[in-house]
């Protein structure tokens, strides 16, 4: 069961590793765009091109995909990236229970985005975990763990790119554990719990009145989604990707300077390497000051919403 493309490595090693999907649970296409096109799931498109059976409840507590599920008969369930809670009717399903294969050090972030919220907080490292699941969000018993650093060029994107592969060679590893009898399971502690919701937009909000690293990190860890923005008057500017400049200084929110593009925070000044106006694609920030007539000493405001 999964959706985002987080997911699709530790399907693709499952397939490799000889072990039999007797079905594969992806959200329903859903509208994207402003053409509102039928987007299909990375993980739908995964299945497709390997031939495997598919289903797309709506819900996974209906009575139907309940009984889909039961007369499939799997021995477990894999969980990972699917994007809805799973109720008692489907986690007592499979003999061998129900594995999740989870993009943090549990329980460190616990939630649905703790990739995002691993760069937003400033982590210097991260992690997969596989653990069963319970009715709980993210406290079932923990199985196995891989740890790696978190670089400071890290986007969201980047980091769950490299982590993906990490959580299929650790999935794969755990259900041979699980065959062989070997698996060891450990009840989290859940007094070192910390949260990771979903992002929503306004969380993509910068303030030029933080330190350097933490407006980075906003820049980054909201990076694909939701995405970090700030405004040039009325002007709305997404940021994608920024360095610290530690030499920078001046008021927070002043370009200090636009070859590179470089506006002051509360202790330095950033690079904005990545940036992107309204209504255009991304651009490099020095393309954009060039374009947009960037004028050193200008103030860019924090981007609350209007």
């Amino acid at each position: 069961m999964g959706t985002a493309p987080f997911a699709v490595p530790s399907l693709r090693a499952l397939v490799d590793a000889g072990h039999t999907i007797a079905a594969v649970v992806t959200q329903p296409d859903r509208a994207h765009g402003r053409g509102l096109r039928q987007r299909e799931s990375a993980v739908k498109q995964a299945a497709r091109a390997l031939n495997l059976p598919l289903l797309q409840p709506e819900r996974t507590s209906h009575p139907d995909f309940v009984e889909a599920l039961h007369a499939l008969s799997p021995a477990a369930i894999v969980v990972i990236a699917y994007g809805q809670i799973l109720r008692p009717a489907v986690l007592d399903i499979p003999p061998r229970g129900c594995i999740n294969v989870h993009g943090s050090l549990l329980p460190e972030l616990r939630g649905a985005a703790p990739i995002q919220w691993s760069i937003l907080r400033g982590c210097a490292r991260t992690g997969v975990t596989t653990m069963f699941m319970d009715v709980g969000m993210d406290t079932g018993d923990v199985l196995l763990t891989a740890e790696t650093a978190i670089h400071t060029d890290d986007t969201a994107g980047t980091l769950a790119e490299r982590l993906a592969p990490i959580g299929a060679e650790l999935l794969v590893e755990t259900l041979r554990q699980l065959q062989a009898g070997t698996l060891v399971r450990r009840t989290q502690d859940s007094t070192r719990a910390t949260y990771a919701p979903m992002l929503k937009r306004e969380d993509g909000a910068l303030r030029w009145d933080l330190p350097a690293a933490e407006v980075r990190n906003r820049i980054h860890g909201c990076n694909p989604t939701p995405g970090a923005y700030a405004r040039r008057g009325e002007t709305v500017i997404k940021l994608w990707r920024a360095a610290i400049v530690p030499d920078g200084s001046g008021p927070a929110g002043t370009v200090l300077g636009t070859s590179p593009l470089t506006v002051a925070t509360a202790d330095g000044a950033l690079c904005l390497m990545e940036v992107q106006p309204e209504s255009r694609g991304r651009m490099a920030g020095e393309a954009f000051a060039l374009g947009y007539r960037v004028q050193r000493g200008e103030i860019w405001l924090p981007g609350e919403l209007m």
